[in-house]
């Protein structure tokens, strides 16, 4: 019973809910992604260690030869250092997490005191420091943080659209009526959504081509002994939020050709 009066309650919601209620739903969701992808790897409650750009992990596996190698034995020498080394290192945009020893992940922004956690043989590679140098001078979160901020007053603008209201009118009797929106409003949230979409395109696309490369040749230099990989998780979130933007943007672009193409219509 309870369950069929939230239904008729959200049914009876569903004629008020105009056309930027929904623009600001995506902008929430789009919110919510992008602010998950910057808390990567921050700290280590569940499934944010799973957020992260890269991983760098031992693991004993056939190296690679090739004719441009011009010390193939190297391999051997590095499997040798590595011994029985395990630990894993996941980067985040604020943050390091690892994996020494297969159990739970620690995570910190300071990697010197995630490197005191562990011993010379379960990091024998310093894959730790590899890790603090690639998310201190490749990974750039301000962009998106920007984007973050630009998406929200967007959020806030649409806010202030006028929904629908009941008005007398010469006969009267009630009707319910809806005002065309601000132009100007309008026009400086589409510029603001817009920009934000651009930011959040520029940082996916650099954090998908700074992990991808970082991860090849941190493989290629432990080849036989180190593994790398780029986070699933991450590259969803951005591009998913990204994918979220632009539909606003577009969105928005959509209703204000309509509502100039009205008032043409009318002026004529």
């Amino acid at each position: 019973m309870a369950d069929m009066r939230f239904a008729l309650g959200v049914w009876r919601m569903v004629p008020f809910l105009g056309y930027h209620h929904v623009l600001m739903i995506l902008i929430a969701i789009a919110i919510i992604l992008l602010s998950l992808l910057l808390a990567g790897c921050s700290s280590s409650s569940p499934l944010i260690p799973n957020i992260f750009l890269i991983s760098l992990y031992y693991q004993s596996y056939p190296p690679v030869f090739d004719a441009a190698q011009v010390d193939p034995g190297v391999t051997t020498a590095i499997a040798n250092i590595v011994g029985r080394a395990q630990l894993e290192v996941r980067v985040g945009y604020f943050g390091i997490c690892i994996n020494p020893d297969g159990g739970a992940f620690l995570c910190s922004n300071n990697a010197s005191a995630l490197a005191g956690q562990v011993s010379v043989d379960q990091d024998p590679l310093n894959l730790i420091w590899v890790a603090e140098t690639f998310k201190n001078s490749i990974v750039f979160p301000y962009l998106i943080i920007v984007a973050i901020i630009l998406a929200f007053i967007c959020f806030i603008l649409l806010a202030t659209f006028p929904g629908w209201h009941e008005e007398v009118d010469d006969h009267g009797s009630e009707r319910n009526v809806k005002p065309f929106p601000s132009r100007p409003v309008s026009q400086i949230a589409l510029a603001l959504i817009f920009v934000s979409s651009v930011f959040v395109l520029v940082s996916v696309l650099w954090q998908h081509t700074a992990s991808v490369a970082a991860s090849t040749i941190a493989q290629d230099l432990g080849n036989g002994s180190v593994k790398s990989g780029v986070g699933t998780a991450a590259m969803i979130l951005g591009w998913f939020g990204f994918a979220l933007l632009i539909i606003v943007t577009i969105g928005l672009l959509v209703m204000i050709l309509s509502i100039s193409l009205l008032d043409r219509l009318v002026d004529e």
